[in-house]
């Protein structure tokens, strides 16, 4: 029924986007890729993907790194390890020195200018695309070229999976950044238990045929959920002060 037709009019929306993507990368100089600050694997699995578009298309792609050890440090280091990712992370400052007028910001798992990692950055940019599957914020980034825009989807990585399977030849695909894509849609699903469609599956299935070995990507959510319960130890030792202020005083040193 009614289902079946939305299923039918995404993948054609996914089409369109995919295009709309491949263009503006293509005629760019280079691309600045921004998630939001504290990136999580969600966050950095999207930002590959969008590499592995610009690499095909033979356009340099640089990821926007702040510094300090965000969620997603260990896939980032798992990335920079790779020879494809030599040079692309870059600090906010170092990325301002090199945009020019067509230079091209990808912001991937917010929809929100004043939570990208730099909003000089944003601002810097003429031309923005938008990935992102959380509901529109009311100061949501207006200026945006393209917004693929799908808050039912799981997570942004899910997103990514459909523009990829459009533009790319799994060959093209490493397998690090098919495992970046996969861990961020299972950590946004919690291990495909909630938020997850037809769509989820699918996307999960491509990645799979991309290469991405889930024991790997099971390493890179192990590193997640010790940040989460380190998070979650200062939140149990935090007493409320004052009925509205939690004080935290975290005892080894996190």
């Amino acid at each position: 029924g009614l289902s079946k037709g939305v299923e039918k009019r995404t993948k054609v929306k996914s089409r369109v986007m995919a295009n709309a993507l491949s263009a503006l990368v293509a005629d760019s100089s280079q691309v600045f890729i921004m998630g939001h600050k504290s990136p999580d694997n969600d966050c950095m699995g999207a930002a590959a993907g969008v590499c592995a578009i610009a690499r095909k298309k033979g356009v340099p792609a640089h990821i926007i790194r702040e510094p300090g050890s965000p969620p997603a440090k260990v896939l980032m280091d798992k990335l920079g390890h790779l020879e494809e990712y030599q040079d692309c992370f870059l600090s906010p400052q170092e990325a301002l020195l090199l945009a020019d007028n067509r230079s091209l910001a990808v912001v991937v798992d917010t929809n929100r200018p004043d939570q990208v990692e730099n909003a000089s950055l944003l601002e810097a940019c003429t031309r923005v695309a938008v990935i992102d599957h959380h509901r529109r914020a009311a100061n949501y980034i207006s200026n945006a070229t393209m917004s693929f825009h799908e808050p039912y989807a799981s997570s942004a990585c899910e997103l990514m999976a459909e523009l990829l399977e459009e533009l790319v030849e799994q060959p093209d695909i490493l397998h690090v950044e098919a495992e970046a894509m996969l861990s961020g849609i299972m950590l946004d699903t919690k291990d495909f238990t909630v938020r997850t469609g037809e769509r989820t599956f699918e996307a999960a299935a491509f990645l799979r045929r991309a290469g991405a070995d889930t024991s790997e990507v099971k390493k890179l959510l192990q590193t997640d959920m010790e940040h989460t319960v380190a998070r979650y130890k200062i939140l149990q030792t935090a007493s409320i002060y004052r009925a509205d202020i939690a004080i935290a005083a975290p005892t080894e040193s996190q």
